[in-house]
């Protein structure tokens, strides 16, 4: 029973998510994830193939837009503020399978869950990942492929694989 459950909820979840962004699709989808157990701000834009899972934990804020493909862990718990831009097949983990000893099994290991915060005003480029237990700070711009490691500091621009500061946003 548990197992059909869970499948149904991933048909649910791919065919709600493979939606286009109608504003009112867009807040189906919230609502959706609402029911999850996430808090979804307003005015969020979905692109087809966002996946959420599974929305427990989830705080996203308002006039957040996430791109195609975006996929979102949300068991370490995750929050998203106000005015982000999540780029196309970009991945924002909170979980992660641990790594036992030389005598122990992967498959039986478990996993370790760790928070993931963005800021508001962020802009995470296209097919970023970003790790278990990262904070973004406010109005940092993460570069398109980029992987997320460790903490970004507020208005800083980062690249690479880590990902490591190039430059700060300067007040105009």
């Amino acid at each position: 029973m548990k197992y059909f459950l869970c499948v149904s909820f991933e048909m649910i979840m791919r065919f709600l998510m493979g939606l286009p962004r109608f504003r009112l699709l867009n807040w189906v989808k919230g609502r959706f994830l609402g029911l999850m157990g996430a808090r979804v701000g307003k005015r969020v834009v979905f692109y087809p193939g966002v996946w959420v899972m599974t929305g427990k934990n989830c705080v996203i804020g308002d006039d957040v837009d996430i791109a195609l493909e975006v996929l979102m862990t949300t068991a370490g718990g995750l929050t998203i503020g106000d005015r982000c831009l999540i780029g196309y097949r970009t991945q924002i983990l909170t979980a992660n399978h641990e790594i036992p000893g030389r005598d122990g099994r992967i498959f039986d290991a478990g996993h370790q869950t760790a928070p993931v915060r963005i800021g508001k005003d962020c802009w995470i480029g296209a097919n970023c990942i970003v790790l278990p237990g990262v904070t973004i700070g406010e109005g940092a711009v993460v570069g398109a492929g980029s992987v997320v490691t460790r903490d970004v500091e507020a208005f800083s621009i980062v690249v690479g694989a880590p990902a490591k500061v190039v430059k700060r946003r300067e007040s105009l």
